[in-house]
């Protein structure tokens, strides 16, 4: 007899069918005004255990014979504190597996999290090989082969120096028509998008958007896992369908073994439907921020200065530091942060890392680095310091103290990767020792504000005590965030920035676990807006901290363009300010007023979109917005414009047909050449005229007015 059930949390309904098999699939998914049913459902997990496989060979997540003999059992809903969760209870008759598919909705928002438990129920092992996180059908209107041409993918590639390049391409270019539906079989082809290693962000994004314009319909997805990850889309014959999971043994060498009563769970997916893609990256941006794992008290931008960048680039000594922090103060910084090099006395600090003890030649006086944080404190700042904890020079004195054990090893040889060993966090000594120097730095030297780096990558992971390297690289991830935890635990007011070579892990497992996020190591000043205003897809605004590096050497327009590439998230200042003449200053002291002034009190109630669409690395003019019920703020760079490129057309839906007040924010002092702007209220577009042939960039308040065409320029 078929059975269906549902699930209903705010907005969002899942509609669930048990067939007389018992077999239960996922027929539709509504959120708000959107919906989607799916001509060809999938089981709710695809799993494969060694000696299984698929039922259709290939090489997809989907089409496993586990996934396809799952017998529904039951269902329960439960809600604690605002977290509303459905499980659904699953056996495979074969295995003696009994899985449980649960999703999850915090009260208020509309993002779905989704995730696998399996147990052994049976007499004998069984050994993983791969499970989904998330399987669902796109809901192609046209339920046959011509779906290809409904969809269009959004992907992000990510590189070192090169954050957040997102990509449109059509699902025609990955899956042609084959007339497959005359063998009688579906398709074994799939667009899949694996991550290696620990940087879950270091070539390609775990988020990515599937969109039918013409439906008026997007899916968005992602993994959240701070390690290795496969995402795939593919063709389903009739319809597409997307699949999301952690490690996999095809991919990342990772098996695991399930001894009887023993329960595996994997990483978190999540996901949600929208009717646009700037919606659905709303909706995930409050997902992001209810789902938080620190301390609200911390979460409100402050003002960030760090030594390096452009600056110190890691030789910090006290001579240094003093002038910069006196610099720091004068224009208006919250927090001042000591980058890589303070605890090294060599002279070369990438190989010495791991003891963390301040360096005695870079901080000579009787004080030692003392001097230099309480120089810090008495300028009214918080002192941070850069940390790289999962890591051990090779030189450091703790790679010899601390055993084997504490340390990434394959084939019984330690991991060596560019001078460093990495630590394995399932070890206790590898934890105690990070706890240890966590607690000194805090009590000895009042240190509120860490920037944890991660600048290599341990590969596949590490076969010492696992069921295989991908195993021991999967349970070493899980194991660090329970190390950060455990730092919130015990200092809930210390800040925590997540630095991983600049944006090599924008993952939601870590992003979820630090206040701040950096985007980038570029250099550039004037390839980095392109980073800049893509960095709120993977975070929430006020976590988005990307450089600003104005030098003494800038003219006012250059100074402008780098406070601008901040302005509008986590405000993170560099550059030798004690070198800069007192109109220059003014010019940063004024950024930091607009930021306090229009920009702290509304970051964290606001939405990021994009006026002129998601932005290319190469594009002239880019443009970032954010908004909240009372207002819109604007960024618009320019990059050297021709005369053709100048005039940018702004799209700002919010306000058609209503007059709205356009305001500069910044830079408005008398140096600066206003911009002329025009605004179209039936269009809802605001025409910004850009000076040619210069980098300059402006940022704009835009306030509605009411009635339906007049135009303030305030």
């Amino acid at each position: 007899m078929v059975q269906d059930f549902s699930w209903k949390t705010g907005a969002v309904t899942l509609y669930f069918e048990v067939d007389a098999a018992d077999h239960v699939v996922m027929k539709s998914v509504r959120s708000g005004e959107v919906s989607r049913d799916f001509a060809r459902p999938l089981p709710l997990a695809e799993i494969m255990f060694a000696g299984t496989g698929h039922w259709i060979a290939c090489d997809r997540l989907i089409h496993t014979t586990v996934g396809k003999e799952l017998r529904f059992v039951s269902y329960e809903e439960t809600v604690v504190d605002k977290l509303h969760r459905l499980n659904v209870n699953m056996k495979d008759e074969e295995s003696c597996a009994c899985v449980q598919m649960t999703y999850e909705i915090v009260e208020g928002t509309s993002v779905i999290r989704s995730y696998v438990s399996i147990t052994n129920e049976g007499v004998s092992p069984l050994v993983l090989e791969s499970v989904t996180s998330l399987v669902l059908p796109m809901g192609s209107v046209h339920s046959n082969a011509s779906w290809t041409h409904e969809w269009v993918l959004t992907e992000g590639h990510f590189d070192w120096l090169g954050e957040g390049r997102w990509q449109e391409r059509k699902l025609d270019d990955f899956f042609p028509m084959l007339q497959q539906e005359m063998t009688g079989h579906d398709p074994r082809g799939e667009h899949a998008v694996v991550s290696t290693g620990a940087w879950s962000t270091g070539s390609m994004a775990p988020l990515a958007f599937l969109e039918n314009k013409d439906a008026g319909a997007v899916w968005a997805f992602q993994v959240e896992h701070n390690g290795a990850w496969r995402w795939e889309v593919g063709n389903n014959t009739v319809d597409g369908y997307f699949a999301v999971s952690g490690p996999t043994n095809i991919n990342h060498a990772w098996t695991k073994k399930l001894d009887p009563n023993e329960c595996f769970t994997t990483v978190p997916a999540s996901f949600v439907l929208a009717s646009t893609q700037q919606e659905a990256i709303a909706n995930l941006t409050q997902y992001r921020r209810a789902c938080r794992r620190v301390d609200s008290t911390t979460t409100q931008p402050r003002i960030i200065f760090n030594d390096y960048m452009n600056t110190i680039n890691g030789d910090p000594t006290t001579e240094k530091l003093l002038p910069l922090i006196s610099g720091a103060a004068e224009v208006g910084c919250e927090i001042f942060v000591v980058d890589c090099g303070w605890y090294d006395d060599s002279g070369d600090w990438w190989p010495s890392v791991g003891e963390w003890l301040p360096s005695k030649t870079r901080f000579p006086g009787s004080k030692g680095i003392v001097e230099v944080m309480d120089a810090i404190k008495d300028a009214g700042m918080i002192p941070g310091l850069w940390l790289e904890p999962e890591v051990i020079g090779v030189k450091s004195p703790v790679a010899q103290k601390l055993p084997d054990s504490a340390f990434f090893q394959r084939n019984g040889h330690r991991v060596v990767e560019q001078e460093r060993y990495i630590l394995d966090l399932r070890d206790g000594s590898a934890r105690k020792h990070l706890d240890d120097v966590i607690d000194r730095l805090v009590n000895d030297y009042g240190i509120g504000y860490f920037k944890m780096d991660y600048n290599v990558s341990p590969g596949s992971g590490t076969d010492y005590q696992a069921d295989s390297v991908g195993d021991g690289m999967l349970e070493h991830n899980r194991a660090y965030l329970d190390w950060i935890d455990g730092i919130h635990r015990r200092y809930p007011h210390v800040i925590l920035e997540n630095c991983s070579s600049g944006g090599m892990r924008e993952d939601y497992a870590q992003t979820s676990r630090f206040q701040v996020q950096s985007t980038s190591d570029q250099q550039d000043y004037r390839l980095y807006p392109a980073i800049a205003a893509t960095a709120p897809v993977m975070v929430a605004p006020e976590q988005a901290a990307s450089w600003a590096y104005p030098q003494s050497s800038m003219n006012a327009e250059q100074t402008a363009f780098n406070i601008n590439t901040t302005l509008l998230g986590r405000f993170f200042l560099s550059g030798y300010i004690n070198r800069m003449d007192k109109s220059q200053k003014a010019i940063l002291r004024h950024g930091i007023q607009a930021y306090r002034r229009f920009v702290q009190p509304v970051i964290e109630q606001s939405v990021p979109f994009w006026p002129l669409g998601m932005p290319m690395w190469n594009d002239s003019v880019i443009a970032l917005g954010l908004r909240d019920d009372s207002q819109s703020l604007i960024t618009v760079w320019g990059r050297n414009v021709n005369e053709a490129q100048s005039i940018a057309k702004l799209h700002v839906p919010q306000y058609q047909y209503q007059d709205i007040c356009v305001k500069p924010i910044f830079p408005v002092t008398d140096e600066f050449t206003p911009w002329s702007t025009e605004w179209n209220s039936e269009q809802a577009v605001l025409t910004v005229r850009i000076p040619p042939h210069e980098y300059v960039s402006r940022t704009f308040q835009l306030t509605g007015e009411g009635g339906e065409t007049t135009y303030t320029h305030c």
